[in-house]
């Protein structure tokens, strides 16, 4: 975390930060992350994802209650650059989302590990958590 890697746009100084990618998360191959809380799953965006898709202006947040599979599209992010579907990562009951993100969308990409989280679900089987990426595997796959 916070090394720099050379290359991409940005300031102009050839040097964009490195993507940060928590070692205490697991990942899905479609860029949200998921944290084990409690016997609950609180899912968001990667970093790479907030950063592919720009400065995001809506989040559509599933309803609670929803009853979703994984794989599911569950929410969709509306950014300046595209509308882009959200999938959940693991099967269960959305019981939460986050109530902050209708009045401050921003979240997902100034706090995409913390405030920017999207929705909370009981998984049906826990251990599929243990099915997705760790962080040495999302590294690789977003590193190409």
């Amino acid at each position: 975390m916070g090394e720099e890697r050379p290359g991409g746009a940005g300031s102009g100084s050839g040097i964009v930060p490195a993507m940060k990618i928590p070692d205490d998360l697991r990942y899905s191959s479609d860029h949200e992350w998921v944290r084990l809380e409690d016997g609950r799953v609180r899912v968001g965006i990667t970093d790479y994802a907030q950063d592919a898709l720009g400065d995001v202006v809506f989040v559509q947040v599933p309803e609670v209650g929803a009853v979703v599979s994984a794989g599911d599209s569950i929410s969709e992010v509306e950014s300046t650059k595209s509308v882009s579907d959200i999938y959940s990562p693991v099967a269960g009951t959305v019981v939460e989302v986050n109530p902050e993100l209708d009045t401050a969308p921003q979240r997902l990409n100034e706090d995409p590990y913390g405030g920017g989280w999207i929705f909370v679900v009981e998984p049906a089987d826990p251990a599929d958590v243990e099915a997705l990426l760790d962080a040495e595997g999302y590294r690789a796959l977003v590193d190409g």
